[in-house]
């Protein structure tokens, strides 16, 4: 039976559930609050400069061919993808650094040079988290979160002690180096929680690093969303741009449309892949599922402090992705999650689009963006913001050997106010809630509405989690869940 659905929200989630849903020959409309779609994966351009405003790491290429490939088409019927050599650089002091390749053979001579032994630890360390990854990606991610038992199966049984120990505690039974600890804990960083808080189960994003490798498509993350919106209009999704939503309208506890304008938009479903805390109060309170208790208590991930720098020349000792892990890594994970506050230290990462896409920046310059970590909820000034790009800047300049502060063109600032202003984030967070052991899976916010009929959410605030690969997984399971409550006529919730 063809169903109105209103998708609130235009980001990968989102978009990718329009998609599902309008495959199942649903009548499917998206409404974005900003002028252009895309969500955190926004694209900014001036002065002949493209960036991608978010996501920049195009990781787990599986996962976006898997989504395709449910439409029958494949990621290079509409963009193409660059493997990058290296993947990325680390620093470490002056003169001081760590590149990454793009075969797990080099990365495990690398380590080998860096400590003896390391080279064949390094091999049965991403054995492991192939394993996990074969198990997580295949198996459990795309499970809706209704149920605990979606966890339990043969092979999560036999690794049950991994949701017990930490990444952090298993890496540093196997490698003595600090550097190379601090490469292997680096990408548990997209999961938005501590290593010391993540369980060793989530090694698995060392094979999605080390193991799968990391990539570009040609002319940015643009290009993805691009993609999918293009996909979403050739399957007959409505997007339309400039509307906010002011209310979710509900008769009789059943979503019954929503409010843009002081004008009611009739839906059968309403579904969001706006940021999940901000669409409840949407709703009156007697509706909302998750009280303001419940959202302080919640472990979330990182706000950031994002510059978008144009330089009027090429900028030399660096590649496309550099993280600057010159300072406490220790200490900055603790202002951010145990003391919040801004960072006397912090690490940063930079990313260098034109290195690699040369219509990112005009011929002979450089467009970069710069990211640092911070606490969600953090005070948020123009001044701080100036202050903290001049601390990564200057350090930039002495561990690369170079001066660039003479040769930017612009600058553009983005922090906590702005993701509250722009993405209605909870507390400005950047990449949604983490994933520790007690919010993982079924015990996430759930996709379906526990006190509305017909009303459902998507993204990273809910299952499976934060990244772009988890928020298509996310989108698919939303539509999944839809369908199976159109085709058995009822959606029964528990008030």
């Amino acid at each position: 039976m063809k169903k109105n659905i209103a998708i609130i929200g235009s980001g990968f989630s989102a978009l990718a559930a329009s998609c599902y849903l309008a495959q199942q020959g649903n009548s499917v409309t998206i409404y974005e609050k900003n002028e252009s779609i895309g969500g955190r994966a926004r694209q900014f351009k001036k002065d002949g400069f493209t960036f991608d405003m978010g996501p920049s790491w195009y990781w787990m290429p599986d996962v976006f061919e898997r989504f395709f490939q449910d439409f029958n088409k494949k990621t290079s019927d509409y963009y193409e993808l660059i493997k990058l050599n290296p993947a990325y650089s680390v620093y470490f002091g002056v003169d001081d650094f760590i590149s990454i390749c793009d075969n797990l053979e080099e990365i495990k001579n690398t380590f080998e040079n860096i400590e003896a032994g390391s080279g064949k630890k390094l091999q049965n360390f991403i054995n492991q988290a192939k394993s996990n990854y074969d198990i997580a990606i295949k198996e459990l991610v795309y499970r809706p979160g209704v149920s605990p038992l979606e966890l339990v199966t043969p092979q999560t049984t036999l690794k049950l002690n991994q949701f017990f120990s930490t990444v952090s505690r298993d890496i540093r039974k196997n490698f003595k180096n600090e550097r190379i600890i601090q490469i292997l804990e680096f990408p548990v960083l997209f999961l938005g929680a501590k290593p010391t808080k993540t369980p060793s189960f989530y090694n698995f994003m060392n094979y999605a690093d080390f193991g799968l490798g990391t990539w570009h498509p040609k002319t940015g993350m643009f290009d993805v969303v691009h993609s999918i919106q293009k996909l979403a209009l050739e399957l007959g999704v409505t997007i339309k741009t400039n509307a906010q939503i002011d209310k979710i309208v509900v008769e009789n506890k059943t979503a019954v449309g929503i409010i843009i304008q002081e004008k009611l938009i009739k839906a059968d479903i309403v579904l969001s892949g706006a940021d999940y805390h901000h669409t409840e109060t949407l709703l009156d309170e007697t509706y909302r599922a998750y009280t303001k208790k419940y959202w302080e208590s919640r472990v979330f991930a990182p706000s950031s402090l994002l510059f978008f720098v144009g330089f009027d020349k090429k900028i030399e000792n660096v590649s496309h992705h550099a993280l600057f892990f010159d300072v406490d890594f220790n200490q900055h994970a603790a202002d951010i999650y145990d003391d919040p506050k801004w960072p006397d230290a912090p690490l940063f990462y930079a990313n260098f689009p034109s290195k690699t896409d040369k219509t990112a920046a005009p011929d002979g310059m450089e467009s970069a963006f710069f990211l640092i970590p911070l606490a969600p909820g953090i005070e948020d000034t123009e001044a701080l913001r100036e202050e903290y790009f001049e601390k990564i800047i200057s350090r930039f300049e002495k561990l690369t050997q170079q001066e660039i502060k003479k040769s930017i063109i612009f600058k553009r600032s983005f922090c906590k106010n702005d993701f509250v202003e722009d993405y209605n984030a909870y507390k400005g967070n950047a990449y949604g809630m983490a994933n520790t052991l007690l919010q993982t899976a079924f015990l996430r916010p759930k996709l379906k509405s526990k006190k509305v009929r017909n009303l459902y959410f998507t993204g990273q605030l809910t299952v499976p989690g934060p990244g772009v690969p988890p928020a298509l997984i996310s989108g698919k399971l939303v539509a999944a869940l839809i369908q199976k409550s159109i085709r058995s006529k009822k959606d029964e919730i528990t008030i």
